[in-house]
Order: structure tokens, then sequence, then C-alpha cells
């Protein structure tokens, strides 16, 4: 496609090259704003570098920042990516960009997403099958498959804006598999790997914990579904104590023993980034943050506040990702951490004293990634996806789930849209979109027409205001005099707007999860 420009002559030649040229600068705009260039240097670092190098490297601004197994990962694709272009793997040769980088770190993405297809494809296994359809496309199953495999978010984020998430979603859905399957040691094992791949998942680590904790590690119940302590295995704790040690000696052993433990979790963890994302992720510290704004303006205005005395980032930089509060408490990594604690706290006591099998740990599994999404530090807004794509399989089971998916997936997807902000960019990602909204729709309402309506009046016209806001921020503000002195308003609007949306479906999902009855005879089965 890119055309074999020194092989014809004349015009012929001259509009190919064109051709290729201008193709090539499409995708070079592809790549300016994406992770591209995050992950180019880490196929350098650790194709050059020996390991000791690799967390202290620091040439480029993107550092190495993810676990070791990751960084195997790269080093892995770097022996294939030198046969496609050496200069890629030049760690000096920073925001390199050529035909054939392009393709390959494209290639690798869409490769390595053959996982996540084998997962989806285990997670349908386990969907229960007992609403009947004659239509192959009403079936459960075919529904599920579909919203995974053609998920909106997903798709930009690993094939636009250029990410691995399809892979490790693929190991995170194939353990949430092997769990529902009662394979508790491979969905365990699957889950270990997982963190010492990507670390972000530790938010969903509790659900994990306490559902291996309450169904593997105690074998039985007593009549009407309390635990049987006296059932209690020893030897089980001790097969998943054995997997998460031997996995984590084989991913941090080497660094421990070169003594640099402490420099691979600071990079792991960097604290000093923020509290905030550069685009802020809609979440309460979104609200937080905007009602300091609101409150500075008022202050100012009423004189109750020294303009000389605010910081100047506060007020003129826009979304910057240190962010200084003026007015409301200024809030540290700790207070954070204490507010995901508390706010998971009820799914963990829930997932242990009301027990519904596998449906019980999805919807811990989802509150937990959601809680920490709300209250986490540094919060990347892309970090939805990991409470929409677990929801997708509770989504095609209950109606109530499916009205709540609904809510998430659309909110959450037009959460996404300032990781494409380039001209170009703007009818691809709302066709996308667009079509996988009106399929989410119109499957999941026809598989349960029988009940009542998915969503409520209130929900409909929230989710329709998000058209107005998308026009006002992609059409109109652009051609007002208030883009020049103001260009994070569009940011500002879409995130808050959002953040009120995810905090409504969070406290929906909760509170649904809280007030659900399980009968005697759900709880010992």
């Amino acid at each position: 496609s890119f055309g074999r420009c020194g092989e014809r002559g004349g015009a012929a030649s001259s509009s190919s090259r064109r051709r290729g040229v201008a193709l090539l600068l499409c995708l070079k705009a592809l790549t300016a704003h994406s992770d591209f260039e995050v992950h180019r240097n880490w196929l350098a670092i650790t194709h050059n570098l020996p390991i000791s190098q690799w967390y202290y490297e620091e040439t480029s601004e993107w550092t190495l920042d993810y676990p070791p197994f990751f960084a195997w990962f790269e080093c892995a694709l770097s022996h294939v990516a030198k046969y496609f272009d050496p200069k890629m793997l030049v760690i000096e040769n920073l925001n390199y960009t050529s035909r054939a980088t392009i393709l390959f770190q494209r290639f690798s993405v869409i490769f390595t997403d053959i996982l996540f297809v084998y997962a989806v494809r285990e997670c349908c296994r386990c969907v229960n099958g007992k609403r009947a359809a004659k239509d192959v496309l009403e079936k459960p199953t075919f529904i599920l498959a579909v919203l995974l495999l053609w998920n909106f978010g997903l798709l930009i984020v690993d094939h636009i804006h250029f990410q691995y998430n399809g892979f490790l979603f693929g190991l995170m859905l194939l353990s949430v598999a092997r769990l529902c399957q009662k394979r508790y040691l491979e969905g365990a094992l699957l889950f270990a790997v997982l963190l010492h791949f990507k670390h972000i998942y530790i938010y969903v680590a509790p659900a994990y914990g306490i559902y291996l904790l309450r169904s593997y590690c105690f074998t039985a119940n007593n009549a009407d579904g309390s635990l049987k302590w006296r059932s209690f295995s020893v030897l089980h704790v001790t097969l998943l104590g054995l997997i998460v040690c031997l996995v984590s000696a084989l991913s941090l052993g080497p660094f421990i023993v070169l003594g640099q433990l402490p420099q691979v979790i600071s990079r792991l963890f960097p604290f000093k980034r923020g509290l905030c994302h550069a685009y802020w992720a809609p979440n309460f510290w979104a609200l937080y943050n905007a009602m300091d704004k609101a409150l500075t303006i008022f202050g100012l205005k009423c004189n109750f506040l020294d303009p000389t005395k605010i910081p100047k980032a506060s007020m003129t930089g826009g979304l910057v990702q240190e962010f200084q509060h003026t007015v409301l408490p200024c809030v540290t990594p700790l207070a954070t951490l204490i507010c995901t604690f508390i706010s998971i706290l009820p799914s963990v006591f829930c997932l242990w004293f009301k027990p519904q099998g596998p449906r019980g740990f999805l919807q811990c599994l989802v509150l937990c990634a959601l809680s920490s999404f709300m209250f986490g530090w540094h919060v990347h807004e892309k970090a939805i996806l990991l409470a929409i794509l677990p929801l997708s399989l509770l989504s095609v089971q209950r109606a109530k789930d499916a009205g709540i998916y609904l809510l998430l997936t659309t909110i959450g997807h037009f959460s996404l849209f300032p990781l494409l902000f380039t001209p170009p960019e703007l009818p691809i990602k709302i066709l996308l979109m667009l079509l996988f909204t009106v399929y989410s729709f119109s499957s999941l309402n026809s598989l349960f027409r029988r009940e009542r309506p998915l969503l409520n009046w209130l929900e409909t016209i929230y989710l329709i205001q998000l058209v107005p806001l998308e026009i006002f921020c992609e059409i109109v503000f652009p051609l007002t005099p208030w883009k020049r002195h103001f260009p994070f308003v569009p940011l500002l609007l879409t995130s808050v707007y959002c953040a009120l949306g995810v905090t409504y479906t969070w406290l929906k999902l909760y509170i649904s999860v809280l007030t659900e009855r399980i009968s005697v005879r759900q709880k010992a089965e």
C-alpha cells in the first residue's frame, strides 16, 4: 500500500512517491500524540543495554516504568524489530519513525491480540446459555463476543493511540474464564503473571484474593451457604502461595540480586507525577479540581483571595500534571490510597458474606476497578477499560447490569475522545463509536426486550447531552476567541461532565450489589 516508488519512472513514479509520502505523513501524525515513541524507546533500551541498566536509562523522557515481564516482552519484540529497521533500536534516535518501524509496531499489536481473541472465546464458553435464541445474532455468547472484540475504547487505544492493552486484557479475561471454570490454580497463575506485565491490575487484586480464599482455600459451605471454617485447606493455600512466590521470584529476582529493587519500585510507582494526569480522568478528583477552580474564581471576584498568592499553574496553565489546589486542601498519595481502600471494602465484604460464585466475583472485580479509577493517584483516562471489559460479561446475563454497562461504556468511551484530537481523526472516532454504541444498545435491548427499559429517562437525557458537548468542543469552541486564552476548556468540560456520569454509574452499581437479595439456595450453590 505504500508503493514501490523507486521501480517506476515518469509521472507514475512521481505519483507513487507522493502517495507514499502522504501516507507516511498520515502515519506519523497518528504516532505524534501516542505512546508509539514510548514503546520504541523501550525496544531500544531492552535490546542494547544489560538488565542492570534497564531501570536507570533516561536518555528519553519516556523511561521504562512497567514491570520486568513487560520489559522482557519488549526485549523479545526487539529481536524481531531488528529485521524491519535496526535504526529504531538506537537509543539516541528519539522520536524516530520510518515506514518499517510503524509497520512493525502496528503489526506487533495485531499479532499479540491473538491472545485476546482466545480469551474472549473462553469467556463466551462461561456465559449462562439459558436465554435461547433462534437467531445466532441474538445469542448472549455472540453479543458478548462482539462487545469484547469490537470494543471501541480498546480499538482506539491500541490501534490508533498505540498500546498493548489487548494482549494484557487477554491475560486478565483468560484468568477470569479459568476461575469461572473452577480451574483456580491456572487463573491464579495467569493473574500473577499479568501483575508482573502491568502493575495497574493490582487495582483488582483484592477481588482475586478474596474469591480464591473463599472458593478455593475453603472447600465447603454449610447448608445455609455460610462458610464452613473447618474446610480450610492448608494445601490449597500453599499452592497459591507457591505460584505467587515463584512468579515474583522469576520477575523481580534478578533485580533483587543486583540490589535494584528500590529503583524498580520507584519507576513503577512515580508519586511525583501529581494527583491527575495531563488530561483529567473523569473521576472524583476531576470534580474536586473543578470545584477548586470554581471556588478560586469566585474568591477572586469577591476579593476573598489575593491574586499574587495564587499558583500560576492552577489558573492559567490549564490541565497540568502538577496541580496545586488553591482553596481546597491539597491531596496526597496517602489520602488517595485511603479513599481507594475504603471505597473497595463494601464490594470485598459482599464477595465474602454474600457469595454468588463467578457472578459475585465479576461484580467485585468491576467495583474494585471502578473504585480505584474514582479515587486512585494519577489515574489515566484509559483505565476505565479495566471496568468496562469485565462488565461486558455481566451485561448479557441480567437487564440491570446491561443498563449499567450501556451507561459506563458510552460515558467511558466518550471520555477517551481527547486521545485523538487531530482533525482527520474526528470523523474516524465518531463513526467508530457510533457503530459500537448503536450495536450495544440494539443488541442488549433485543436480548432483554421482555423486561423493563434498560435506561430511565434521566439517564437517557444525560447520554443525549454528549452530542451537543462534542459539537461545542470540536466545532464551536475552536471558532471562538476563547481558544487562544483558555485552550483547556474543552478538556475540562469533557472531563467534568463524564466524571458526573461515571460517579453516578459507580454508585448505581454499588447500590445494586449491596441491596441484592441472595436466596439460601443460591448461597448453597
